[in-house]
Protein backbone atom coordinates (compact mmCIF):
# COMPACT_ATOMS: atom_id res chain seq x y z
CA UNK A 1 0.00 0.00 0.00
CA UNK A 2 3.25 2.52 -0.16
CA UNK A 3 3.53 3.06 -4.15
CA UNK A 4 1.08 5.04 -5.22
CA UNK A 5 -0.12 4.66 -9.05
CA UNK A 6 -2.07 6.75 -11.19
CA UNK A 7 -4.96 5.42 -14.10
CA UNK A 8 -7.73 7.49 -16.20
CA UNK A 9 -11.13 6.65 -16.74
CA UNK A 10 -14.10 8.07 -16.89
CA UNK A 11 -12.03 11.24 -17.75
CA UNK A 12 -10.42 11.92 -14.72
CA UNK A 13 -6.99 10.92 -13.67
CA UNK A 14 -7.53 8.26 -10.50
CA UNK A 15 -4.71 7.86 -7.57
CA UNK A 16 -4.90 3.86 -6.66
CA UNK A 17 -3.02 1.26 -4.56
CA UNK A 18 -2.53 -2.33 -5.96
CA UNK A 19 -1.89 -5.49 -5.16
CA UNK A 20 -1.11 -8.66 -6.73
CA UNK A 21 -0.78 -9.79 -10.86
CA UNK A 22 -2.28 -7.66 -13.78
CA UNK A 23 -3.57 -10.19 -15.49
CA UNK A 24 -5.18 -11.82 -13.15
CA UNK A 25 -9.16 -10.86 -12.14
CA UNK A 26 -9.92 -7.96 -11.10
CA UNK A 27 -10.92 -6.89 -7.72
CA UNK A 28 -12.13 -3.01 -7.54
CA UNK A 29 -12.29 -2.12 -3.57
CA UNK A 30 -14.09 1.49 -3.36
CA UNK A 31 -14.25 3.54 -0.12
CA UNK A 32 -16.83 5.71 1.16
CA UNK A 33 -16.42 8.91 3.75
CA UNK A 34 -14.79 9.85 5.37
CA UNK A 35 -12.78 7.82 4.38
CA UNK A 36 -9.66 6.79 1.62
CA UNK A 37 -7.72 4.06 -0.20
CA UNK A 38 -6.10 3.37 2.81
CA UNK A 39 -8.99 2.02 4.41
CA UNK A 40 -8.80 -1.33 2.07
CA UNK A 41 -4.73 -2.20 3.50
CA UNK A 42 -5.87 -4.87 4.81
CA UNK A 43 -7.98 -6.64 2.21
CA UNK A 44 -5.48 -5.94 -0.89
CA UNK A 45 -3.32 -8.40 0.43
CA UNK A 46 -5.57 -11.00 0.51
CA UNK A 47 -7.54 -10.55 -2.16
CA UNK A 48 -3.99 -11.13 -4.35
CA UNK A 49 -3.09 -13.93 -2.39
CA UNK A 50 -6.61 -15.22 -3.66
CA UNK A 51 -5.30 -14.78 -6.83
CA UNK A 52 -7.13 -11.35 -7.95
CA UNK A 53 -5.37 -7.81 -9.12
CA UNK A 54 -6.63 -6.28 -6.22
CA UNK A 55 -7.08 -2.37 -6.76
CA UNK A 56 -7.73 0.38 -4.34
CA UNK A 57 -8.95 3.93 -6.26
CA UNK A 58 -9.17 7.39 -4.10
CA UNK A 59 -12.99 8.01 -5.31
CA UNK A 60 -13.41 11.32 -7.71
CA UNK A 61 -13.12 14.34 -5.65
CA UNK A 62 -10.65 12.28 -3.47
CA UNK A 63 -6.90 13.78 -3.23
CA UNK A 64 -4.96 12.52 -5.31
CA UNK A 65 -7.45 12.03 -7.48
CA UNK A 66 -8.79 14.39 -10.15
CA UNK A 67 -12.08 16.97 -9.31
CA UNK A 68 -14.19 16.49 -12.35
CA UNK A 69 -14.80 19.50 -14.06
CA UNK A 70 -18.52 19.08 -14.44
CA UNK A 71 -18.90 19.03 -10.70
CA UNK A 72 -20.54 15.78 -11.01
CA UNK A 73 -20.96 13.62 -7.37
CA UNK A 74 -24.06 12.11 -7.99
CA UNK A 75 -24.34 7.98 -7.10
CA UNK A 76 -24.68 7.57 -11.11
CA UNK A 77 -21.53 8.76 -11.47
CA UNK A 78 -19.46 7.09 -9.10
CA UNK A 79 -21.18 4.14 -10.61
CA UNK A 80 -19.78 4.83 -14.15
CA UNK A 81 -16.67 5.74 -12.55
CA UNK A 82 -16.39 2.11 -11.19
CA UNK A 83 -17.60 0.81 -14.55
CA UNK A 84 -14.51 3.34 -16.41
CA UNK A 85 -12.09 1.46 -13.55
CA UNK A 86 -12.95 -2.46 -14.66
CA UNK A 87 -12.65 -0.67 -18.95
CA UNK A 88 -8.98 0.67 -17.85
CA UNK A 89 -7.88 -1.91 -16.01
CA UNK A 90 -8.75 -4.70 -18.74
CA UNK A 91 -11.14 -6.18 -16.44
CA UNK A 92 -13.52 -8.82 -17.88
CA UNK A 93 -16.34 -11.10 -16.85
CA UNK A 94 -14.54 -12.45 -13.90
CA UNK A 95 -14.24 -9.20 -11.87
CA UNK A 96 -15.55 -8.80 -8.96
CA UNK A 97 -16.56 -5.46 -6.69
CA UNK A 98 -16.78 -4.36 -3.37
CA UNK A 99 -17.52 -1.15 -1.64
CA UNK A 100 -18.20 0.29 1.38
CA UNK A 101 -20.20 3.24 2.68
CA UNK A 102 -20.40 5.47 -1.04
CA UNK A 103 -18.24 2.24 -1.91
CA UNK A 104 -21.28 0.63 -1.78
CA UNK A 105 -23.59 2.76 -3.45
CA UNK A 106 -21.28 3.17 -6.16
CA UNK A 107 -20.97 -1.03 -6.79
CA UNK A 108 -25.33 -1.08 -6.42
CA UNK A 109 -25.35 1.38 -9.53
CA UNK A 110 -21.93 -0.64 -11.26
CA UNK A 111 -23.60 -4.02 -10.91
CA UNK A 112 -27.04 -2.82 -11.68
CA UNK A 113 -25.91 -1.16 -14.94
CA UNK A 114 -23.56 -3.41 -16.53
CA UNK A 115 -23.76 -6.86 -15.01
CA UNK A 116 -21.71 -8.22 -17.30
CA UNK A 117 -18.79 -6.76 -15.96
CA UNK A 118 -18.98 -8.06 -12.66
CA UNK A 119 -19.33 -11.71 -11.22
CA UNK A 120 -20.17 -11.11 -8.15
CA UNK A 121 -20.08 -7.85 -5.69
CA UNK A 122 -19.48 -7.27 -1.84
CA UNK A 123 -21.42 -4.09 -0.15
CA UNK A 124 -21.11 -2.80 3.55
CA UNK A 125 -22.20 -0.71 5.57
CA UNK A 126 -24.64 0.89 3.29
CA UNK A 127 -27.69 -1.25 2.62
CA UNK A 128 -29.63 -0.80 -0.98
CA UNK A 129 -30.60 2.73 -1.19
CA UNK A 130 -33.89 1.57 -2.63
CA UNK A 131 -35.07 0.40 0.34
CA UNK A 132 -33.12 3.05 2.43
CA UNK A 133 -34.53 6.24 0.81
CA UNK A 134 -38.25 4.32 0.55
CA UNK A 135 -38.25 4.04 4.25
CA UNK A 136 -36.32 7.61 5.23
CA UNK A 137 -39.57 9.11 7.38
CA UNK A 138 -40.51 6.09 8.80
CA UNK A 139 -36.83 6.01 10.95
CA UNK A 140 -36.85 6.46 14.36
CA UNK A 141 -35.40 9.24 16.18
CA UNK A 142 -31.92 8.01 17.14
CA UNK A 143 -31.72 7.53 12.95
CA UNK A 144 -32.44 10.90 12.28
CA UNK A 145 -30.09 11.80 14.90
CA UNK A 146 -27.27 9.56 13.26
CA UNK A 147 -28.05 10.95 9.79
CA UNK A 148 -27.05 14.54 11.59
CA UNK A 149 -24.25 15.43 9.32
CA UNK A 150 -26.21 14.62 5.97
CA UNK A 151 -28.78 17.47 7.22
CA UNK A 152 -25.75 20.00 7.67
CA UNK A 153 -24.11 19.10 4.24
CA UNK A 154 -27.32 20.33 2.44
CA UNK A 155 -26.46 23.94 3.96
CA UNK A 156 -23.77 26.45 3.10
CA UNK A 157 -22.37 26.16 5.91
CA UNK A 158 -21.21 22.89 5.56
CA UNK A 159 -17.42 23.10 4.09
CA UNK A 160 -17.24 25.20 6.80
CA UNK A 161 -17.80 23.32 9.32
CA UNK A 162 -16.29 20.34 8.59
CA UNK A 163 -12.91 22.18 8.41
CA UNK A 164 -12.99 24.01 11.55
CA UNK A 165 -10.73 22.75 14.57
CA UNK A 166 -8.81 20.69 12.06
CA UNK A 167 -11.72 18.75 10.48
CA UNK A 168 -12.98 17.78 14.19
CA UNK A 169 -16.28 16.53 12.63
CA UNK A 170 -14.12 13.68 10.86
CA UNK A 171 -12.93 12.62 13.86
CA UNK A 172 -16.24 12.76 15.71
CA UNK A 173 -17.78 10.85 12.79
CA UNK A 174 -15.14 7.98 13.11
CA UNK A 175 -15.58 7.97 17.35
CA UNK A 176 -19.45 7.73 16.68
CA UNK A 177 -19.79 5.37 13.84
CA UNK A 178 -16.78 2.67 15.51
CA UNK A 179 -16.90 3.09 18.96
CA UNK A 180 -14.80 0.11 19.61
CA UNK A 181 -12.36 1.02 17.09
CA UNK A 182 -9.69 2.34 19.22
CA UNK A 183 -6.43 2.43 16.59
CA UNK A 184 -8.22 4.64 14.44
CA UNK A 185 -5.74 7.53 14.23
CA UNK A 186 -3.91 6.64 11.35
CA UNK A 187 -6.88 6.02 8.98
CA UNK A 188 -8.35 9.50 10.45
CA UNK A 189 -4.86 11.34 9.10
CA UNK A 190 -5.19 9.72 5.64
CA UNK A 191 -8.74 10.69 5.48
CA UNK A 192 -7.53 14.76 6.81
CA UNK A 193 -4.67 14.60 3.87
CA UNK A 194 -6.99 13.55 1.36
CA UNK A 195 -9.66 16.65 2.03
CA UNK A 196 -7.36 18.99 3.14
CA UNK A 197 -7.61 21.36 0.21
CA UNK A 198 -11.03 22.93 0.31
CA UNK A 199 -11.75 21.75 -3.07
CA UNK A 200 -11.60 18.24 -2.02
CA UNK A 201 -13.33 18.63 0.79
CA UNK A 202 -16.28 20.48 -1.03
CA UNK A 203 -15.95 17.63 -3.06
CA UNK A 204 -16.97 15.03 -0.52
CA UNK A 205 -19.62 17.56 0.41
CA UNK A 206 -20.79 17.32 -3.07
CA UNK A 207 -21.99 13.75 -2.92
CA UNK A 208 -24.34 14.23 0.04
CA UNK A 209 -25.64 17.62 -1.98
CA UNK A 210 -25.82 15.48 -5.01
CA UNK A 211 -28.15 12.57 -3.48
CA UNK A 212 -31.34 15.11 -2.59
CA UNK A 213 -30.64 17.70 -5.83
CA UNK A 214 -32.00 16.52 -9.02
CA UNK A 215 -30.36 20.01 -10.03
CA UNK A 216 -26.74 18.13 -9.27
CA UNK A 217 -27.34 15.30 -11.41
CA UNK A 218 -25.69 15.39 -15.03
CA UNK A 219 -27.95 13.44 -17.10
CA UNK A 220 -25.05 11.09 -19.05
CA UNK A 221 -25.20 9.16 -15.66
CA UNK A 222 -29.11 8.46 -16.45
CA UNK A 223 -28.89 5.17 -16.65
CA UNK A 224 -26.21 4.36 -13.57
CA UNK A 225 -28.26 6.71 -11.55
CA UNK A 226 -31.16 4.51 -12.31
CA UNK A 227 -29.43 1.32 -11.27
CA UNK A 228 -28.50 2.94 -8.15
CA UNK A 229 -31.99 2.30 -6.30
CA UNK A 230 -33.26 -1.09 -8.69
CA UNK A 231 -32.42 -4.17 -7.94
CA UNK A 232 -29.75 -5.52 -9.87
CA UNK A 233 -28.45 -9.55 -10.84
CA UNK A 234 -25.20 -9.71 -9.69
CA UNK A 235 -25.22 -11.67 -6.37
CA UNK A 236 -24.39 -9.43 -3.56
CA UNK A 237 -22.64 -10.07 0.00
CA UNK A 238 -23.75 -7.48 2.12
CA UNK A 239 -22.06 -6.70 5.43
CA UNK A 240 -22.89 -4.41 8.42
CA UNK A 241 -21.62 -3.76 11.83
CA UNK A 242 -24.28 -4.43 14.85
CA UNK A 243 -22.41 -1.39 16.49
CA UNK A 244 -22.42 0.92 13.61
CA UNK A 245 -23.11 3.77 14.86
CA UNK A 246 -23.69 5.80 11.14
CA UNK A 247 -27.09 3.77 10.50
CA UNK A 248 -28.55 1.44 12.69
CA UNK A 249 -28.37 -2.39 12.59
CA UNK A 250 -32.15 -1.92 12.89
CA UNK A 251 -32.55 -0.04 9.78
CA UNK A 252 -31.16 -2.64 7.63
CA UNK A 253 -32.86 -5.97 8.59
CA UNK A 254 -35.37 -5.23 5.63
CA UNK A 255 -32.09 -5.32 3.22
CA UNK A 256 -32.13 -8.87 1.96
CA UNK A 257 -35.74 -7.48 0.39
CA UNK A 258 -33.84 -5.29 -2.26
CA UNK A 259 -30.50 -7.31 -2.82
CA UNK A 260 -30.45 -9.38 -5.87
CA UNK A 261 -31.45 -13.28 -6.43
CA UNK A 262 -28.90 -15.30 -4.76
CA UNK A 263 -27.54 -12.54 -2.44
CA UNK A 264 -26.41 -12.32 1.13
CA UNK A 265 -26.98 -10.80 4.51
CA UNK A 266 -24.49 -11.20 7.48
CA UNK A 267 -24.36 -9.25 10.83
CA UNK A 268 -21.01 -8.44 12.16
CA UNK A 269 -21.08 -8.98 15.91
CA UNK A 270 -19.37 -6.00 17.51
CA UNK A 271 -18.19 -4.40 14.64
CA UNK A 272 -18.98 -0.45 13.84
CA UNK A 273 -19.55 1.23 10.39
CA UNK A 274 -15.62 1.07 9.50
CA UNK A 275 -15.73 -3.26 10.09
CA UNK A 276 -13.21 -4.27 7.22
CA UNK A 277 -10.89 -2.08 10.09
CA UNK A 278 -12.18 -3.37 13.25
CA UNK A 279 -12.73 -6.99 12.51
CA UNK A 280 -10.13 -7.48 9.13
CA UNK A 281 -9.39 -11.24 9.73
CA UNK A 282 -13.39 -11.78 9.98
CA UNK A 283 -14.35 -9.38 6.74
CA UNK A 284 -11.61 -10.84 4.86
CA UNK A 285 -12.52 -14.34 5.60
CA UNK A 286 -16.42 -13.35 4.54
CA UNK A 287 -15.51 -11.67 1.38
CA UNK A 288 -12.75 -14.64 0.19
CA UNK A 289 -15.37 -17.30 1.02
CA UNK A 290 -18.52 -15.13 -0.85
CA UNK A 291 -15.75 -14.34 -4.22
CA UNK A 292 -15.13 -18.26 -4.22
CA UNK A 293 -18.62 -19.08 -4.68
Amino acid sequence: MTELKYINANGLDFGYFEAGPADAPLALCLHGFPDSAHSWRHLLPALADAGYHAVAPFMRGYAPSGIPADGAYQAGAIAADANALHEAFGGDGDAVLIGHDWGAIAAYGATGSAPGRWRRAVTMSVPPLGGVLADFFNYDYGQFKRSFYIFLFQTPLAEAGAAAHDMALIDGLWRDWSPGYEDAAEDIAHVKESLRDPAHLAAAVGYYRALFDPSRQVEAYAAEQAAVTATGEVPILYLHGTDDGCIGADVVQGAPDHLPAGSRMELVDGAGHFLHLERPERINREVLAWLAG
